[in-house]
């Protein structure tokens, strides 16, 4: 049997296994699940060893390892605020899974925030490249030399502070540290007022960052963050709970674009007049099921928030069914609509070298949104964790049954190529963030959203939440 005719049989396999199992999910998703069983520790435990070794002795977690060789795989140079995030809430995960004592737990989260602490910012906020082993500010990229402009991110800065709430909350003992960190990190500098007069030059929402050499505040970027089912809507959230952002703003980010303009579907929906402001309750439509659209059509656009903010606790019937009928989406793609047996497609590594959005176009907006190109991205299986459990399982159980993708000492390789049954050599830090913070969430459920369940969170954030009714 030849390396194709293998694949294939075994994907055929793999669809019919997850199909069966898949069957009875959509009711464990509602309730309990105590019957699944799967080596959700041991996942933790290699995934937590990925993110150790991606840890240098200054403490900054880098942006990725090569595991494919035998020994103590190189932490690559570089590392960003979303990747430190990820490194400091999957040690939180570690101890309050009983993985690491809390000895440990101070040690590593102290190194890291005086790391943190050392690092060069700019209006409060930290820059996007910095070297991981002596924290100074890159500005040539080291793997081929070329110029890097500092930027400042929003949706970095907003994943680098959600780790530094989970680890203060975590270790009373760095609170002031933490929060002298904080205090000038003021969310509106990303944030341009609303105008009715001029809604697009004024348009109430996030810029995508700024390159702060110029004078002033520095250069914007030309977009803004415009699609509300994204990643960017955590720093909506954090401005939101911390009353640096006003709470309409999260009325006009777009549930999807307005009818008429240019994206991947004409929307359907209704116009609603919500604290004032008045909403386009747009949705999608994808093989019978109404949705909210993300932007590209990835899983961690849609999902990465709800490890940390309980959106669907908060919105069931908004947030929580969009997000169970966006994940029934990917695995319908993936199993159905391209028949590549298995599912699961977000941006990650390219199982060749480099890095790519993968996505299902059709739940995107961007009319020329993320293609899945047969590759698949285990972290997107682990996101979808809450809402098809079993399916999720069954999905990553084949990965690593038909292709290896599971290494006993770091964890789930960053994807697949389903077609050539090429396995990445690679583990990225955001990606087994992600893991991690899915499978802390199912054997500790709320151990990692307790900053995001309590103050501004509570006050500002969930009133918004229990408000929205998505026309879905």
């Amino acid at each position: 049997m030849n390396r194709r005719t293998f694949l294939t049989t075994a994907a055929l396999t793999a669809a019919a296994s997850a199909t069966a199992l898949a069957a009875p999910a959509t009711a464990s998703a509602q309730g309990p699940t105590r019957t699944l069983r799967a080596p959700f520790r041991t996942w933790f435990e290699a995934t937590h060893r990925s993110v150790e070794a991606m840890t240098t002795d200054f403490g900054l977690t880098a942006d990725k390892i090569d595991v494919s060789g035998t020994g103590t795989p190189v932490p690559s140079a570089q590392t960003s605020p979303t990747n430190i995030g990820c490194g400091l809430w999957t040690t939180v995960a570690a101890a309050g899974l009983g993985v690491i004592g809390s000895d440990t737990l101070h040690r590593r989260l102290s190194r890291t925030v005086a790391a943190v602490e050392r690092l060069e910012r700019a209006h409060g906020f930290w820059l996007n490249w910095y070297d991981a082993h002596d924290g100074s500010l890159l500005t040539t990229w080291p793997e081929t030399g070329d110029p890097v402009r500092p930027f400042l991110s929003s949706v970095d800065n907003a994943w680098l502070v959600t780790g530094l709430m989970i680890a203060a909350d975590a270790d009373p003992s760095l609170r002031p540290r933490v929060a002298r960190l904080l205090e000038d990190a003021d969310w509106s500098y990303f944030y341009t007022p609303y105008d009715p007069a001029d809604p697009v030059a004024g348009p109430g929402q996030l810029r995508g960052g700024y390159w702060p050499d110029k004078p002033g505040k520095g250069e914007p970027t030309g977009h803004h963050y415009g699609a509300l089912n994204t990643e960017p809507r955590m720093a909506s959230y954090l401005g939101i709970a911390d009353g640096s952002l006003p709470p309409e703003h999260y009325w006009h980010v777009f549930r999807t674009l307005l009818p008429g303009m240019g994206q991947e579907q004409e929307p359907e929906g209704a116009w609603v007049t919500l604290d004032g402001v008045r909403v386009w309750q747009g949705h999608y439509t994808h093989r019978g099921r109404k949705l909210v659209p993300t932007w590209g059509g990835s899983m961690f656009e849609a999902l990465m928030v709800p490890l940390f903010v309980p959106e669907p606790e908060w919105s069931p019937r908004s947030w929580g069914t969009s997000h169970h009928r966006y994940v029934r989406g990917q695995i319908d793609h993936g199993l159905k609509e391209a028949g590549y047996g298995y599912w699961g497609f977000s941006p990650a590594n390219i199982p060749d070298g480099g890095y790519s959005e993968y996505g299902v176009d059709a739940l995107g907006m961007q009319e020329e949104g993320y293609n899945s190109k047969g590759v698949v991205t285990p972290h997107a299986s682990f996101l979808a964790l809450p809402y098809e459990p079993a399916a999720a399982v069954a999905n990553l159980t084949a990965l690593d049954r038909d292709f290896g993708a599971y290494d006993d000492r770091y964890g789930f390789r960053d994807s697949v190529d389903t077609a050539t049954g090429r396995v990445s050599d690679f583990v990225l830090a955001l990606d087994q963030g992600m893991v991690a913070a899915a499978l802390a969430q199912r054997l500790r459920p709320g151990l990692l959203q307790r900053p995001f369940r309590t103050g501004g969170f509570r006050s500002r954030v969930k009133p918004l939440l229990a408000k929205e009714r998505f026309s879905i």
